[in-house]
């Protein structure tokens, strides 16, 4: 049986899975007192927000350009609907899984998040480019792979960031605004679409642009940002062990370093193992995940194929989704923040629930068309209300869902914890992408037949994933409740936890690697 136990008590016991440190004082730098009130002066504060804004969204842009101009990558580069999948899927998303857990590791042990940041942002943007310049798959599919690395760190460290530079009380909004940049991304994205069709510019243009911009901003991060103070944990405030900033001095030993570097390692994964509630949250946020991603990568092309008379669809949409998206994420961060003290819990309602209703307004959006009888002024009309009822139920927990997350583990180990948070999703979600890929492989893309197998990938992943989400994120209610209250699992993990955590490792490295495995055999 697992054994448990209240915050109280948990200073008494000795095999809680705390933080262990067993070098001297002498090896440590001077321990900072840990603050809930952010310690920079406001005018820096708003400067580092909005280049991590900007960072954040440039990040996310690459999967815009294959979204939106997704016949027009196919064609110029000669990619099946299997290599697109590819692109769009596991490209990026098993580097990205992989990379984030180093990269974030040495940016909570070194202190050096913004160095990490930089080094990153210069080396996507790079890649970027090199996409811009691909001439066939391999090409673009070894330039998306570096982009990946790149990329990896990207959120964990923004959100880790920001938590520390906005304080206890504004911390739900600051990590809001960050995720307004996916929205802001699709709207800008929606602009570039109908411009370049209009000016007959070509896709890759706007990659080498972006990376070009990447680097301007990476620049700028390392001049203007600097490495804050570590916060208390929100809702873990008395936690033990876990006293103010453990950075090893540049005159420790190297085997103190590597002593202390692998305990930190242990006590994070311990954490993680022991909380009640993590491994159904990060569940519930992969299939959310992996119902955006298919909606992102392939609702564009197949709204804009489902009205061919209306030129201006893209740009609408995009409009649609830059604004009610970014009121969306901006409105749950805004109430989180109104109502943390008397409830931790409205995320979980937010987004279970939201997510569910949300799921029968895509399917009006997908049948729009059928519903207003096959008439196209009627049925866009029909597609733009809908779309905007989906955006602002769906939409609402970004930042808010986040921002608990990252405060529910022990400060100097935020950004590591957040970066299996973040790698199990995209091994997760990344399989959207594929399985559309590989369902349609065999289909013209220009054909009747394409069109209605997408509405009915789409009709079925979307509505499904955020179901799936919702009932997730409402079952783990209680269950972060015991976290927020200290009442983990303590001691050994008894046989049941670990065949439990065996098998979840094991389901998605088989998936991986039979779903990757399968569509590079199936690219052409």
């Amino acid at each position: 049986m697992e054994k448990t136990t209240k915050r109280e008590d948990i200073n008494v016991r000795e095999d809680y899975p705390t933080p262990a440190i067993e070098v001297s004082s002498q090896q440590l730098q001077p321990s900072k007192s840990l603050t809930t009130k952010p310690t920079e002066p406001a005018w820096r504060i708003i400067i580092s927000l909005v280049l991590l804004f900007l960072n954040y969204f440039l990040a996310q842009y690459d999967k815009f350009v294959l979204s939106y101009f997704q016949d027009e990558v196919i064609t110029s580069l000669k990619l099946s609907e299997a290599s697109y999948g590819i692109l769009s899927g596991y490209a990026t998303g098993i580097v990205y899984a992989l990379l984030a857990l180093p990269a974030a590791y040495i940016a909570d042990y070194t202190t050096a998040r913004v160095w990490v940041l930089t080094v990153s942002a210069i080396w996507w943007s790079l890649c970027a480019i090199f996409q811009g310049l691909s001439h066939n798959f391999w090409q673009i599919l070894l330039a998306r792979i570096g982009m990946g690395i790149g990329q990896a760190p990207v959120e964990c460290l923004s959100v880790s960031l920001i938590s520390d530079l906005m304080g206890k009380e504004y911390v739900f909004v600051g990590e809001s605004i960050l995720y307004v940049g996916v929205y802001i991304g699709e709207a800008v994205s929606g602009q570039i679409a109908v411009a370049f069709a209009r000016t007959n510019t070509p896709w890759n243009t706007a990659l080498i642009a972006i990376g070009i911009v990447g680097i301007v901003v990476a620049v700028f991060i390392r001049l203007l940002i600097r490495e804050p103070l570590r916060q208390t944990s929100l809702v873990n405030d008395s936690f033990p062990d876990i006293p103010g900033d453990h950075t090893i001095s540049q005159t420790a030993t190297r085997s103190a370093k590597l002593s202390m570097a692998s305990k930190d390692l242990t006590a994070t994964l311990d954490y993680i193992l022991h909380m009640r509630s993590f491994w159904l949250l990060v569940l519930a946020a992969s299939f959310r995940q992996l119902a955006g991603n298919v909606f992102g990568y392939y609702m564009p092309t197949y709204l804009s194929t489902l009205y061919p008379s209306k030129s201006n669809l893209l740009s609408d949409y995009g409009i649609i989704v830059g604004v009610v998206g970014s009121v969306a994420v901006l409105l749950g961060g805004l109430l989180t923040s109104a109502y943390w003290h008397k409830t931790k819990i409205l995320p979980l309602y937010l987004v279970g629930v939201g997510g569910m209703i949300s799921s029968i307004f895509v399917l009006l959006m997908l049948f729009s068309l059928e519903a207003s009888g096959g008439n196209q002024d009627s049925g866009v009309r029909v597609l733009y209300g809908t779309m905007s009822a989906a955006y602002i139920t769906a939409e609402l927990w970004l930042g808010a869902i986040n921002s608990i997350i990252v405060l529910l583990f022990p400060p100097r180990y935020k950004t590591f914890a957040l970066s299996i948070w973040d790698a199990i999703q995209v091994i997760i979600y990344s399989t959207g992408p594929e399985i559309i890929g590989l369902a349609l492989r065999n289909v013209d893309p220009s054909s009747q037949a394409y069109l209605d197998g997408t509405k009915i990938a789409l009709a079925v992943m979307i509505p499904v994933g955020y179901w799936l989400a919702g009932v997730g994120f409402l079952l783990a209610i209680p269950l972060v409740r015991r976290d927020l209250d200290g009442d983990f699992v303590v001691g050994r993990l008894d046989v049941k936890r670990k065949i439990g955590f065996g098998i979840f490792a094991a389901v998605n490295a088989v998936m991986v690697v039979v779903l990757f495995t399968v569509s590079i055999v199936y690219k052409d």
